[in-house]
């Protein structure tokens, strides 16, 4: 019989586990074609508005393969509910019978996104971070922070939300010793203040313009995951000198890029993809003053990875 894993027994499973490389691990083999990872299932939800992603595959040679179904729904939060749920789905790669139903409730998502966005920061920031800049004031924003503390020093961050109620919630959460949370209304704000900026919301304008970004600058992008929604003006990502996705095929159909490309605001010979600069930082941030933009669309890869850790803990 398959087990049931409740969200507590999940987080307790994952204490002292090192995601970072867990992730990057699994970045590189699908950049390196050791994955098999189909397209992205996907309900889109106009009133109220919301969106389901259905991402599933396996890494050849792996225990496992996941099946991970997660929901977003904006709305939510003004109903009392929280606006992420989900469960992913773990089974024998040998036997393919079902090995764990790890009802998650959207917290593996949420945090492999962060990991992720941690990743991009690691081989593509620039080395010495003047602020950070969050924009979403939400779960995302403050563990994508959380998360960048681990690969870059800073002690400020300065955080966009859409509303000032929110943006007190986010202060308070994430305000500490050595770390100072200033909020604003305006994007332009975040813009001006930081050279590392996360985007992770779900709008379908952009929020920032290209002649607000300073050189140097390093964007990852992590809420525009349908070809609805947008974060960045494409002209941020023409700006570039380098454009890095967490995966070519996605990027045609979703994402910065292919709102991008759809402009022709950029061509697709420009971009590069995440586990190539792991496995070969060279191929990332060439200077000092050079503006970087990770488009992280989320990729199977990094749920099955995750997951088979969560599941490696229980069995051992």
């Amino acid at each position: 019989m398959p087990v049931v894993v409740p969200l507590a027994e999940i987080k307790k499973a994952l204490e002292g586990v090192d995601l970072l490389p867990l992730i990057e691990t699994g970045f590189v083999a699908y950049s390196r074609g050791r994955s098999v990872v189909p397209p992205v299932g996907e309900l889109v939800f106009e009133d109220p508005p919301g969106d389901v992603h259905i991402k599933y595959g396996y890494i050849k040679g792996g225990d496992v393969y996941v099946i991970k179904i997660a929901s977003g729904f904006a709305d939510n939060p003004k109903r009392g509910l929280p606006s992420g749920d989900g469960l992913m789905l773990v089974f024998d790669q040998r036997t393919g019978l079902l090995q764990a139903v790890l009802l998650d409730e959207g917290y593996l998502t949420n945090l492999r996104t962060a990991v992720a966005g941690a990743i991009a920061a690691k081989y593509l920031a620039p080395r010495d971070v003047t602020a950070v800049g969050i924009l979403g004031a939400g779960v995302q924003g403050r563990m994508q922070l959380d998360w960048l503390r681990r690969v870059r020093r800073f002690d400020e961050a300065v955080v966009w939300g859409v509303d000032e109620d929110e943006l007190a919630l986010f202060r308070r959460d994430m305000e500490g010793p050595g770390l100072t949370i200033r909020t604003t209304l305006r994007a332009e704000d975040v813009a001006a203040a930081a050279n590392l900026i996360v985007t992770c919301t779900p709008a379908t304008r952009p929020l920032l313009r290209a002649d607000w970004i300073r050189p140097g600058t390093h964007i990852t992008a992590v809420g525009s995951d349908t070809a609805a929604k947008q974060e960045l003006d494409a002209a941020i990502l023409a700006r570039a000198g380098l454009v890095v996705v967490d995966s070519l095929s996605q990027s045609e159909l979703r994402g910065e890029v292919f709102r991008a490309v759809s402009a022709g605001a950029i061509g697709r010979d420009r971009l590069v993809e995440l586990g190539r600069v792991i496995e070969d930082p060279g191929l990332g941030r060439a200077s000092a003053d050079e503006i970087t933009v990770a488009d992280l669309t989320g990729v199977a890869v990094q749920d099955i990875q995750i997951s088979a850790a969560v599941w490696d803990r229980l069995r051992s």
